[in-house]
């Protein structure tokens, strides 16, 4: 029985040029791999357009006033973490590979903020430990840079950073019965990073998405004369966005 040592060569040789023709562009298997892919030619739009669910949960920061530290009329001010929910349109232009800039057209979100108080000489009718809420309906315009990742089959993870300006609709900065209240300006501006995942299906993209913000203006409207304002100087918001993103 003969053996001829150059037909395991041959062999693989053959095995490879048959696996090159298939995994070339037009090739068998490219094409089937193409017909795998989800939205195969989402990433060669200029543009596209979606709509996001969020929750927000935010925390003012606040810093106290020198009366504070001079009075006895206030122990302790602790803001507390507080829940809100919206949703937003939202605009996406394709810039370069790997980078997208997105924008909302606007950000709708209900919120509200608590800030507890101890006080030593409550006004009539309430009690030494006391919580104020402020109601808000923010307004925001978000514009933010998206750094994505490669995409791996029907998935892939960006990253984003930008600034946001939003407006409150029920702000109560210009009240004039609002002795028990801690009154904050309409107008905020705040940074914003974060990360989500984009999970591509046959008719639409889904990305759960994580953002932090950080307000960088100062929000409180102090009023000397009102009890629970005047022992604080500076508010600024600070928020934590979670949103599930419909886009295509």
């Amino acid at each position: 029985m003969n053996f001829n040592p150059f037909l395991p060569k041959r062999r693989i040789s053959f095995l490879l040029i048959v696996l090159c023709s298939l995994l070339i562009p037009g090739g068998f298997l490219s094409a089937q791999l193409r017909d795998y892919l989800n939205l195969p030619d989402h990433d060669s739009k200029k543009y596209y357009l979606g709509i996001g669910f969020l929750y927000d949960n935010s925390h003012l920061q606040v810093s106290a006033h020198p009366k504070f530290l001079a009075s006895d009329s206030v122990l302790y001010v602790n803001p507390l973490n507080s829940g809100g929910f919206g949703v937003s349109g939202m605009f996406t232009f394709h810039v370069v590979n790997h980078l997208e800039f997105r924008f909302a057209f606007p950000e709708f979100i209900f919120s509200s903020n608590s800030i507890a108080y101890h006080v030593n000489y409550p006004p009539d009718g309430e009690q030494q430990l006391a919580t104020k809420q402020i109601q808000s309906l923010l307004l925001g315009f978000p514009a933010q840079l998206k750094f994505l990742s490669d995409r791996i089959g029907n998935f892939r993870v960006y990253m984003l950073g930008g600034v946001n300006y939003r407006y409150d609709l029920a702000s109560n900065s210009s009240a004039r019965k609002a002795e028990n209240l801690v009154k904050l300006s309409p107008s905020d501006l705040s940074v914003e990073a974060g990360l989500g995942f984009q999970f591509y299906f046959p008719v639409f993209i889904l990305s759960p998405e994580l953002k932090f913000s950080e307000g960088i203006k100062n929000i409180h409207s102090r009023d000397p004369n009102l009890q629970y304002s005047n022992v604080i100087d500076k508010i600024k918001s600070r928020q934590v966005i979670f949103s599930i993103i419909f886009e295509g």
